[in-house]
C-alpha cells in the first residue's frame, strides 16, 4: 500500500556557520517533534536515518547537526543524501548563516573559543566560510540569523519544518527589503526594483508605506512596474513546478528597493496576488518597512 505523505520519513541536515544558531535550531526542532543528533559525521547519516525509520514510530522525523568541528567531507555528505533519496527518504539541507560582525559579537559575548581555533575569531570565521562555501551553495534552505532573536528563529523554523508544513506543497516566501540595510543572505531569487520611480520623492507619499493603497497605485501605475510584475509572475509560475519536481520544498524571493518602504513592498504584495491566481500561496514579509 502506498504511504500517505505524512508517513514518508524525512531528514533535516542542519549545518552552517559556528555562532549562527545551530544549537538553538536543534532545540527548536526537538520541540517540533524531531529526533536530533548533534555533531554527526556525514558517513553515519545513512545508518542513523535507517535506524530511526522503524515501523513502530508514528513520526519518522530526524534532524542531524553536521558542522565543521571535525572537518566537513562534503563528498561524503552528497553521497549520503543521494543514497537516502534512492531509499525514498526526503532530505533537506538547512544552512544557518550570519554576518561576520554578528558572529564575532556573539563569540565575544559568550567568551567561548571558535571551534576552528585560529589565532583570532575573524580568521576562524574566514576559514570556516571557505570550508562551507560549497555546502552553502547546495543548501535547500538558508536562514540568515543576523537580525533574528530566538523567538523569530523559532517562528521561521516552525513555519518551514513543522509536521503540517512539511506535508504541504512548496512554500513560497516573498520578502521586501531595502538595499541600504543590507542584502538578505537567505533568498533563492532576488529582484532589484530601484529602476522604478521612488514615492519617497513625492511629499504626500513619503510618510506612507507600500501597503497603503495610494502608494501601491503610484508604483503600479508605471508601465515598467506592470511589465516587471508580469515577467516575474510568468517566470515564477514556470519555475515553481520544476523546483517541486526536483524535490525543493521552499522558495524564498527577495524584492529590494532603496529603503524597503515603498516600491519593494508594493511589488511584493502585487506579486503575491498574481501567484494566488495560479493557485500558488505565498507569504510576504516586509523586513525593513518600519526602519
Amino acid at each position: 500500500m502506498e504511504l500517505a505523505a505524512t508517513d514518508h520519513p524525512h531528514v533535516l541536515v542542519v549545518t552552517g556557520m559556528s555562532g549562527a544558531g545551530r544549537s538553538s535550531a536543534a532545540k527548536i526542532l526537538e520541540d517540533l517533534g524531531y529526533t536530533v543528533i548533534d555533531n554527526l559525521p556525514p558517513r553515519l547519516l545513512v545508518p542513523a536515518a535507517q535506524s530511526h525509520d522503524i515501523p513502530e514510530q508514528r513520526h519518522k522525523r530526524l534532524a542531524v547537526v553536521i558542522d565543521s568541528r571535525g572537518g566537513l567531507p562534503i563528498g561524503e555528505l552528497r553521497e549520503a543524501i543521494k543514497e537516502l533519496s534512492r531509499e525514498g527518504v526526503m532530505t533537506r539541507v538547512v544552512f544557518l548563516d550570519a554576518d561576520d560582525d554578528v558572529i564575532v559579537s556573539r563569540y565575544e559575548e559568550n567568551k567561548r573559543p571558535h571551534p576552528l581555533g585560529h589565532e583570532t575569531i575573524s580568521e576562524s570565521i574566514a576559514a570556516e566560510r571557505e570550508l562551507l562555501s560549497d555546502l552553502r551553495e547546495e543548501a535547500d534552505v538558508t536562514v540568515d540569523t543576523s537580525s533574528l532573536n530566538i523567538h523569530e528563529l523559532r517562528d521561521r523554523l516552525t513555519a518551514q519544518f513543522s509536521e503540517e508544513e512539511m506535508t504541504r506543497p512548496m512554500r513560497v516566501s516573498i520578502r521586501s527589503f531595502g538595499f541600504k540595510n543590507g542584502t538578505p543572505r537567505d533568498v533563492d531569487l532576488l529582484f532589484d526594483v530601484r529602476f522604478l520611480p521612488n514615492p519617497h520623492w513625492v511629499p504626500e507619499l513619503r510618510p506612507l508605506r507600500g501597503t497603503d493603497e495610494r502608494v501601491a497605485e503610484y508604483v503600479m501605475g508605471e508601465e515598467a512596474a506592470k511589465e516587471f510584475v508580469d515577467r516575474a509572475d510568468e517566470m515564477l509560475a514556470f519555475l515553481i513546478p520544476h523546483f517541486e519536481a526536483e524535490g525543493k520544498s521552499y522558495l524564498s524571493v527577495g524584492i529590494g528597493c532603496t529603503g524597503g518602504h515603498h516600491r519593494s513592498v508594493a511589488i511584493a504584495e502585487e506579486l503575491r496576488r498574481r501567484l494566488a491566481q495560479h493557485g500558488i500561496t505565498a507569504t510576504v514579509r516586509h523586513r525593513d518597512i518600519e526602519r
